[in-house]
């Protein structure tokens, strides 16, 4: 069984993010990604949330980017975001996700969040049954668009 070590996102992970992603998606997205990476991991406004998942040789294997709302006068609300998800295929189905999301969750609760929202398409069965068998359900809010 491989071990994974998880620490805090830095910006040199920027590239191997960017490729992990891609080898998931499909998709090349680094202009999002460059917008993610000045938001959550190089200012200095946010409390650092996002994480990385190294295997035994410290190659990045994984990712989870999220975001702390903090209130006035700096005390944080009861509530974090999680954004984005990413696990290198060739390490999927070997406890990285799991192992990443529960440090993100350890993490946000050392900082006082008592509750953690994220937003799955619909018909991503594969990450709804990720995320259910972590004990997420279904919110009480419900998410409307308008296409135009």
């Amino acid at each position: 069984m491989e071990k994974f070590n998880v620490r805090l996102m830095k910006p040199e992970d920027f590239n191997d993010v960017l490729a992990i992603d891609e080898k998931v998606n499909k998709v090349l997205r680094e202009e999002y990604y460059k917008l993610k990476f000045e938001k959550l991991v190089k200012s200095g406004d946010y409390v650092p949330t996002s994480l990385v998942a190294e295997d035994e040789n410290g190659k990045v294997v994984g990712f989870i980017m999220g975001e702390l709302f903090i209130g006035e006068y700096g005390i944080s609300e009861d509530r974090a975001k999680l954004d984005t998800i990413g696990v290198d295929p060739e390490y999927q189905k070997k406890g990285v996700g799991k192992l990443l999301l529960k440090e993100f969750i350890e993490h946000l609760k050392s900082l006082g969040v008592e509750k953690i929202s994220t937003l799955v398409d619909w018909n991503d069965i594969e990450l709804i049954k990720f995320f259910s068998s972590n004990n997420f359900e279904p919110s009480k809010t419900i998410h409307l668009e308008l296409k135009i």
